[in-house]
């Protein structure tokens, strides 16, 4: 049947090993890092100029940000203009109904002092 042994597959695998040398543990690390590190570094240094070029996009969107706010401001400037130049021809208006006002007043006061 299938339950003839309690045991794991994996038991008695350890005492087969043979004893591990550590010299060639340690020449195959060796090997495994210079394999490995140039790649690491390659990959390193593509990350870094990944990361200025990253920092150059952000400085350049700041700078077109400001840009746009710039132009919002001017926007409201313009606004601020074209209002002013509204209030101001209000004023004119003011004034010559204000000038006429007075002249149909002193015309007024020198019939009044003919009569």
């Amino acid at each position: 049947g299938v339950g003839l042994s309690d045991a794991s597959p994996d038991e008695g695998v350890v005492e087969d090993l043979p004893l591990i040398d550590e010299k060639a543990v340690e020449q195959l690390t060796e090997g495994l890092i210079s394999h490995y590190l140039p790649d690491l570094q390659r990959s390193k240094s593509a990350l870094q100029e990944l990361t200025q070029n990253q920092v150059v996009l952000l400085e350049t969107l700041e700078q077109e940000i400001s840009k746009f706010k710039e132009c919002n401001s001017i926007v409201d400037i313009n606004a601020l203009f074209s209002e002013a130049k509204h209030y101001h021809n209000k004023l004119v208006n003011i004034r010559n109904e204000m000038m006429m006002l007075h002249e149909k007043t002193s015309k007024l006061k020198v019939s009044g002092i003919n009569i």
